[in-house]
């Protein structure tokens, strides 16, 4: 079997599942192609030094290992349905076990020759894991960043130079490109997580590089706030649904201390943020965060207020059926008569997904930016 039929025999076994499924979303892009291919030549020469960052369904990561004899690569993906999916691709593909997980860190790149990565969405994302890569892989390491053309900027040129000596970007191919970044800067620590004080909400929202929004409160999260001031219902129990910093989940336990808060998010950059945000704020013994996905690590029925401003967006693709899993998944942990407040887009058709997911459904406020709605557990 020649490596093309080895490359379309792997690909065509890979899924998406349990991440969002639909007609436009691929399990393997040309850009998971290019950069197996641009990184050829580093895998075969050091197959025992691989690091694969924020693979999104496991092309990358499987790539490296069948096509060129990765050993063992090391990987870190954000998104807890991105590890899942790369898992079920794993064992769907026979290669169960032939990767290690790790967080994103020393440890994940300590040593590393040859570092795979999906280009983040953020420049911030992007300086974060340069600065990891620079500051601990070895002195000789090739970073290969991957994005689709459109979505890449010369700023990231600028965000890699920072880290590294030589940025240099790859001919494009089917409206993707790499970038590739060697030389590490010596003496390179890692700037994260970036901590701001918000004196109005009496906390300090802290971020990681990939954390929605960064240190700053988005207008979303305001809005919602504003409302919560004045009308959030009694309750014992309150989770932040999709955390991200960990912003409602610290203003509500400041605002009211004798309310448990939970936190939940499936990324792990906005499970870090969360913690800091909470430890930074005095609320480490207050708020609980955890990685997973839509509520699933909490017991049915256990929650009285469920609070949320869901993301619309699966990587770069619009999706408002991303946020329905995270509607889904505060009916099921909400006790009966509980309820979910939510903040989202006034554009999108979200109450009527609401009503049928959560139960009855009453518009708390609209503008032309944000709604916000109430829903009560059937």
């Amino acid at each position: 079997m020649t490596s093309s039929d080895a490359a379309l025999d792997l690909f065509a076994q890979l899924r998406r599942e349990p991440d969002v499924e639909a007609p436009e979303l691929v399990a393997v892009d040309a850009t998971d192609r290019l950069l197996l291919d641009e990184a050829a030549g580093a895998l075969a020469a050091d197959p025992d030094r691989v690091v694969v960052l924020d693979d999104s369904h496991g092309a990358l990561t499987l790539g490296a290992v069948v096509l060129h004899g990765a050993v063992a690569p090391r990987v870190s993906t954000d998104l807890l349905l991105g590890e899942r999916a790369l898992a079920a691709n794993a064992e769907r593909t026979g290669h169960a076990g032939s990767y290690r997980l790790l967080p994103l860190g020393p440890e994940l790149v300590r040593g590393a020759r040859t570092v795979l990565a999906k280009a983040p969405k953020g420049l911030d994302a992007l300086r974060e894991l340069a600065e990891v890569v620079a500051a601990d892989a070895d002195p000789d390491v090739t970073l290969f960043v991957g994005g689709r053309v459109k979505h890449m900027t010369h700023a990231m040129n600028d965000v890699l130079a920072a880290s590294f000596t030589e940025v240099r970007a790859s001919l494009g191919r089917q409206k993707s490109r790499v970038l590739i970044a060697r030389g590490p800067r010596a003496g390179g620590t890692s700037s994260f997580p970036v901590c701001r004080e918000h004196a109005d909400l009496g906390i300090t929202v802290c971020a990681h590089g990939a954390a929605f929004a960064g240190a700053k409160v988005d207008r979303g999260t305001q809005a919602l706030l504003a409302v919560l001031a004045d009308a959030v219902p009694d309750a014992a129990t309150a989770l932040d649904l999709g955390c991200g910093t960990g912003v409602l989940a610290a203003a509500l336990a400041t605002a009211r201390p004798g309310l448990r808060v939970l936190a939940t998010d499936q990324s792990a950059a906005a499970v870090a943020s969360a913690q800091a945000t909470a430890a930074a704020s005095g609320l480490a013994d207050r708020v609980t965060v955890s990685r997973d996905d839509a509520g699933s690590s909490l017991p049915d029925g256990s929650v009285d207020l469920v609070v949320c401003n869901p993301p619309f967006h699966s990587g770069v693709a619009v999706d408002e059926t991303v946020a329905h899993r995270l509607f889904e998944g505060a009916a099921r942990v909400l006790r009966p008569g509980g309820e979910l407040w939510c903040v989202y887009n006034s554009h999108l058709p979200h109450r009527q997904a609401l009503t049928r997911l959560v139960g009855p459904t009453r518009q708390v406020t609209r503008n032309p930016t944000f709604t916000i709605t109430a829903s009560t557990r059937r």
